[in-house]
């Protein structure tokens, strides 16, 4: 009776194993991948890169780095899913990344959060997100809009 009872015991602890999926690894931030792959395809020495998956803050982040000359020019690819970007890299990025959490700031705390995140004061940007839309640190101290850091 209890013999029974183990195989069959046995045979669903089979069963359910096989049927499991595996564990899937979530993106936290769309943002951080893309510019961890920019960075390291510069290292490299590419002149291209491929981000995926697509998004409308890394599209507004790369017309920033566009604006001031990090990049050369980028294409957006639709593949009817998340969407491709092609980046053309021009030599000019040393390093970039997400600052987590997104710190909040105002427009009178610029000039301390440049003092403590970038090399030099004028060596670098700061990518910010406002009400009036992704900008740099000094179009935003122009503007008197402060906003989250990016």
């Amino acid at each position: 009776c209890s013999k029974g009872r183990q195989s069959t015991l046995t045979q669903f602890i089979i069963t359910q194993r096989a049927t499991s999926k595996p564990a899937k690894m979530v993106r936290i931030s769309v943002l951080n991948d893309a510019l961890r792959n920019m960075v390291n395809a510069e290292r490299k020495g590419k002149r291209q890169v491929l981000i995926r998956p697509s998004s409308k803050v890394v599209v507004k982040f790369l017309q920033v780095m566009l604006k001031n000359g990090y990049i050369n020019e980028f294409v957006l690819v639709d593949d009817h899913r998340a969407g491709k970007i092609v980046v053309s890299l021009n030599g000019r990025l040393n390093k970039c990344g997400v600052i987590s959490p997104r710190y909040d700031f105002s427009h009178h705390q610029v000039e301390s959060w440049v003092g403590r995140l970038l090399p030099s004061r004028l060596f670098g940007k700061i990518v910010v997100t406002t009400a009036n839309g992704i900008m740099d640190h000094e179009e935003a101290r122009r503007k008197k809009v402060g906003g989250k850091i990016l």
